[in-house]
């Protein structure tokens, strides 16, 4: 009687095993399935995101252009306001040389403004 219940123990313990080798090679299988299907969704998202990616790389691009064609816009204003700035510097150094020999304009006056003939002198 003591062999049957060893056997009896032994084939028991024999079943649980196999069961806890089954469960486990299921769980396994499944998880495996289950990472096979999020590794699917994830290639899903692949040229989505190349595309974004190449969106994102063309308007860097043209950002760029627009950065340079904005710097040689405002270098280009830059220079004209120095062409501005030189141009009323020679106009008002004609104004003070006509107003330095103009005998009724005093030149040297502490009020004095080129071109405005409004200090005369005295």
């Amino acid at each position: 009687m003591t062999t049957t219940i060893i056997v009896i123990a032994v084939v028991l313990v024999l079943l649980i095993a196999a069961a806890a080798v089954l469960t486990t090679r299921r769980r396994r299988s499944h998880q495996r399935h289950r990472a096979t299907q999020a590794r699917s969704r994830a290639a899903d998202h692949v040229e989505p995101i190349r595309d974004s990616q190449r969106d994102a790389a063309a308007s860097e691009s043209r950002a760029a252009v627009a950065r340079a064609e904005a710097e040689r816009a405002e270098q280009e204003a830059a220079e004209a306001r120095r062409g501005l700035q030189m141009e009323q510097a020679r106009q008002e150094d004609a104004i003070r040389e006509a107003d330095a020999i103009d005998p009724d304009v005093d030149h040297r006056a502490d009020d004095y403004e080129p071109g405005t003939g409004t200090h005369r002198k005295g």
